[in-house]
């Protein structure tokens, strides 16, 4: 249950990222669905990969290139997908900055309605 919410609400924070940010747009919910579903498999599959082969360069930005990777993602996602585009890697970088943004609130909250329960 916790995980179809999960999913539902990610689609809602895409749908929200298109929204507010001109450079990321999503054709509808459904469309949503689909980019978040992506979003999340290639954050569980191919972001770790890339996290360890990009270990010395993290360590010498002292972090900040995890953000060029979740960009990264990002635009990986909105390549494989037709109702999901993002216009650049610089629109890649903003709207995924406001996706995790928004993913920290969604997780933070699910965590305190799915404790109490």
């Amino acid at each position: 249950m916790k995980l179809i919410l999960k999913w539902l609400l990610h689609a809602a924070a895409l749908l929200l990222v298109a929204y507010i940010y001109s450079g990321v747009e999503v054709k509808n919910f459904t469309a949503a669905l689909i980019a978040a579903a992506v979003i999340g498999l290639l954050n569980a599959v191919l972001r770790p990969v890339l996290v360890v082969l990009t270990l010395p360069v993290t360590v010498l930005t002292l972090g900040l290139f995890l953000f060029v990777i979740n960009a990264l993602m990002f635009w990986a996602a909105s390549g494989l997908l037709s109702g999901f585009h993002v216009t650049g890697f610089g629109a890649a970088l903003l709207g995924s900055l406001i996706y995790s943004a928004l993913g920290i609130i969604i997780d933070s909250a699910l965590g305190g309605v799915f404790l109490k329960a």
